[in-house]
């Protein structure tokens, strides 16, 4: 899956990804992000942030909750922005398309 086009435009794309990084979904989505779409990670999918040698997205965000579930400091990455639910809420409004994977 890629970001879409309506009427020649194309949406932005919020990605949900829940699966860790050895499930084969994890590098199906990262092969789908685009430039102007978002990646969250959630649920196993957090785990990446240990891997340091893993490049992620540039607007790659995480929750924050999962991260500290799975033993994950706030410092893990640098570059990735951990949020919580209500930044999660405020992410899925601000995207027109959203895709769970």
């Amino acid at each position: 899956m890629t970001s879409s086009a309506v009427n020649g435009k194309t949406l932005p794309t919020l990605h949900l990804l829940n699966k860790p990084p050895s499930h084969p979904r994890f590098r199906d989505c990262l092969g789908a992000v685009a430039n102007e779409d978002s990646l969250l990670l959630m649920e196993s999918a957090v785990i990446a942030l240990a891997d340091a040698t893993l490049a992620l997205p540039a607007n790659t965000r995480a929750l924050r909750h999962d991260c500290l579930a799975r033993g994950l400091d706030e410092d893990t990455q640098e570059d990735v922005e951990l949020i919580d639910i209500r930044g999660m809420v405020e992410l899925t409004d601000r995207f027109p398309r959203v895709v769970s994977w």
